[in-house]
């Protein structure tokens, strides 16, 4: 037995691990504290110590899955099968990662995407979503309980009132400057003025206030709401923090923002926001936009007027042609979700769209008609490169569904 620990644990320090025995002092303190814990299955009879460990871990860490390694000697794989489906029958998301030998690079690879996993949920159950203001009317299936929020994703729901904003927007010290820095990222305007520029600038460090008073990760702001009262937008606000690795979106959507926060924190990637505003069935294209977009996801940027009101700023941008991943939540348990993927074909120009356009022809496998017969919600999150593997592995490990 401890030749067959010894040759497994040289191999899993090897590749970044901390191996701790069951019979070592210091097992209490890792089950308190390491952000990654998976369990190595030397031998069957093991049952219920690893049952036994995992309770003690739920009084520090609550809500994370299981992993166990098992390998082929001494009833690992049966001990491990059985371990497995006694935590599915008391909900407990988990998985067996096997390990054929310690050379095994596949099986290693597993394991490294399950620390990957375990980490995401360590970040989630750490992120601060700022929900300023109450989601915008027309999102009557796009308004859940912030609670459910905390319970499915992890993150924790602060609700701000708009009124908290304004003396932060309205006062906003150094929006000249901001707004420079902004016709520098920015360099060609078409309807925007000089006025304009300066009140995203002062929304802008508004919203970077926020997150600082409240230790935000994320946010998302009921953004209609600058148009009707200050003829401004907080589109530009909202591509800039998304660059600055602040998840932001639109009219207090918290479906969305939950979405991007997930697909971010999964994939590594930035998300965009955006509307469905075409769709060819027969050609399975599917066409987005949005007044807003992160200026790192594209080029050819061009600060033009908000597209509904035709007043303040949005941001227009260039998608280069390749793969992206669609995806949204839903449900009333928010317990669904809908992925895609396919290639950009082209960053469209339509004059009666929101200002950054795609089209997409997505693959044959992902028909993008059952959008009409079954769909989540308005608004959609979109990931430049293919996900949906990963995404559809990590769903229900980093979600408590």
């Amino acid at each position: 037995m401890e030749k067959i620990r010894s040759g497994y644990e040289r191999a899993l320090t090897a590749a970044g691990a901390s191996c701790v025995t069951a019979a070592e002092d210091k097992l209490p303190t890792c089950i308190a504290q390491e952000d990654a814990l998976v369990y190595f299955v030397l031998t069957g009879g093991v049952e219920n110590q690893v049952l036994d460990l995992w309770r003690k871990r739920q009084q520090y860490v609550p809500g994370r899955p299981v992993f166990l390694v098992a390998h082929p000697l001494h009833n690992s794989l049966p001990a491990s099968l059985e371990i497995l489906a006694r935590f599915r029958q008391d909900g407990v998301a988990g998985e067996i990662l096997y390990l054929n030998e310690p050379a095994d690079k596949a099986g290693m690879g597993c394991i490294i995407s399950a620390v990957h996993m375990l980490n995401v949920h360590r970040q989630l159950a750490a992120d601060r979503i700022g929900m300023i203001g109450e989601p915008s009317p027309w999102l009557i299936a796009s308004s859940p309980d912030p609670e459910l929020i905390r319970r499915l994703f992890g993150p924790e729901v602060v609700r701000i009132p708009m009124q908290e904003l304004a003396p932060y927007a309205s006062a906003a010290a150094g929006a000249a400057a901001a707004a420079d820095e902004f016709r520098k990222i920015f360099p060609k305007t078409v309807e925007p003025k000089d006025d304009d520029l300066l009140a995203s600038a002062r929304i802008y460090l508004g919203l970077k206030a926020l997150v600082e008073k409240h230790e935000l990760t994320a946010l998302t702001v009921r953004c209609f709401d600058f148009v009707l009262k200050n003829k401004a937008t907080g589109c530009l606000a909202l591509a800039r923090l998304n660059d600055e690795g602040i998840i932001a979106g639109c009219e207090a959507d918290l479906v969305s923002l939950s979405g991007m926060l997930w697909a971010f924190r999964v994939t590594g990637s930035l998300p965009w926001m955006a509307n469905p505003s075409h769709i060819i069935p027969a050609d399975n294209i599917l066409s987005l936009a949005h007044c807003t977009v992160p200026s790192k996801l594209v080029t050819n940027l061009v600060l033009r007027s908000h597209f509904e009101s035709g007043l303040g700023i949005g941001v227009q941008g260039d998608f280069e042609p390749g793969p992206v991943t669609l995806l949204r939540l839903g449900g009333a348990d928010m317990n669904s979700i809908w992925l895609a993927q396919g290639e950009i074909i082209e960053a469209a120009r339509s004059p009666d769209l929101c200002r950054t356009q795609i089209r997409v022809r997505l693959d044959p496998d992902c028909p993008a008609g059952a959008l009409l017969k079954n769909p989540l919600g308005n608004h959609m999150v979109v990931i430049p490169g293919r996900h949906v593997s990963l995404l559809r592995e990590a769903w229900p490990l980093t979600v408590s569904v």
